[in-house]
C-alpha cells in the first residue's frame, strides 16, 4: 500500500493504492489520523487505486470518522471500484460515509 496526501482547495485528499489489510492497517490509520489532526479538517479518501480493503481497513475509517466528528471535521470517500463498494454495501459502511464518484466531486461536496 502506498499513501499520498495533497491539499485541494483547502480539503485534504488522501490517496491509498494497493491493498489495505491487517498487515498495513496501522499505517493507514496513522495517515488518516495525521490528516485530521487539525480542528475542522475536511478529508477525502480517494480509493481509485485501491484494490482491496479488509475489515481492519474499515475499522481504521471508523476510527478516523469518529476523530473527525470530535474535531468538527468531515470525511468523504471517493472513486471506489465496484468490488470495494460491495464491501461497503454488505458491511453497512455505505450508510456511514458520503461516497462520491471521484475525488473532485468529494472535494466539492466538502466545500472545497
Amino acid at each position: 500500500m502506498n499513501i499520498t496526501e495533497q491539499s485541494v482547495n483547502g480539503v485534504t485528499v488522501l490517496r491509498a493504492d494497493g491493498r489495505i489489510d491487517s498487515g498495513n492497517a496501522a499505517q493507514f490509520e496513522a495517515a488518516l489520523l495525521s490528516a485530521i489532526a487539525a480542528e475542522g479538517t475536511r478529508l477525502v479518501v480517494d480509493m481509485e487505486q485501491l484494490s482491496y480493503i479488509s475489515s481492519a481497513g474499515l475499522r481504521c475509517l471508523l476510527v478516523a470518522a469518529k476523530a473527525a466528528r470530535a474535531k468538527r471535521g468531515a470525511i468523504a470517500l471517493s472513486a471506489m471500484a465496484p468490488h470495494i463498494r460491495e464491501v461497503f454495501d454488505v458491511s453497512g459502511f455505505s450508510s456511514l460515509f458520503e461516497i462520491h464518484a471521484d475525488a473532485a466531486a468529494a472535494v466539492a461536496a466538502l466545500g472545497g
